[in-house]
């Protein structure tokens, strides 16, 4: 039995070694669907705050991660892709990968906007050691959420929930992989 758990706990970081980590999308055609998803994820998440606007109207840019998939039996994963975009413009491709370890058990999918406050902030994401912890100063993305976000060195995290349900009481972080559209 004891083996067995200890299989289980182990499901959730090997699917995310397996799934292939890579930053940029492996065909146009995969690129083209991950552009369609982001622009539909960043849409969605203007609708369902319309603060958003005014919040990223003062911003320098942002990364959006049209879904991301998290399961945790004990030790848990997380992995998706995503664009970044800087003054309004797609500028690179970016992936996220967590671990995390405690009590946590479920599975789970959800979008997630990273907002960059300036320059620095957004330059600091791109140069591949930027990483957050663990739901740290995350902010479910409801109406009005984004009029009292506020940024917390330079960034501002949002999350929509799309399916799934998560028991956690973890620690672990996000890392992030970023490459220009250039490459």
């Amino acid at each position: 039995m004891r083996n067995l758990l200890i299989y289980l706990a182990a499901l959730p970081a090997a699917a995310l070694w397996f799934a292939g980590c890579s930053t940029v999308p492996s065909s146009q055609s995969d690129k083209d669907q991950l552009h369609s998803e982001s622009v539909a994820a960043f849409n969605d998440f203007k609708a369902a705050d319309p603060s958003l606007a005014a919040f990223l109207k003062g911003a320098w840019g942002y990364a959006i991660f049209p879904s991301i998939g998290k399961g945790a039996i004990g030790i848990g994963g997380a992995y998706g892709h995503g664009e970044v975009y800087e003054q309004g413009q797609r500028v690179g491709w970016t992936d996220m990968t967590q671990g995390t370890i405690g009590l946590q058990l479920g599975g789970q999918t959800y979008s997630e906007l990273i907002v960059f406050q300036n320059k620095t902030a957004i330059d600091n994401f791109k140069s591949g050691d930027f990483a957050l912890s663990a739901q740290a100063s995350a902010v479910a993305a409801a109406s009005g959420a984004a009029a009292t976000a506020k940024f917390d060195n330079g960034v501002a995290v949002f999350v929509r929930s799309q399916s799934g349900l998560m028991y956690e009481a973890s620690i672990g972080g996000q890392n992030f992989g970023y490459r220009p559209l250039s490459q």
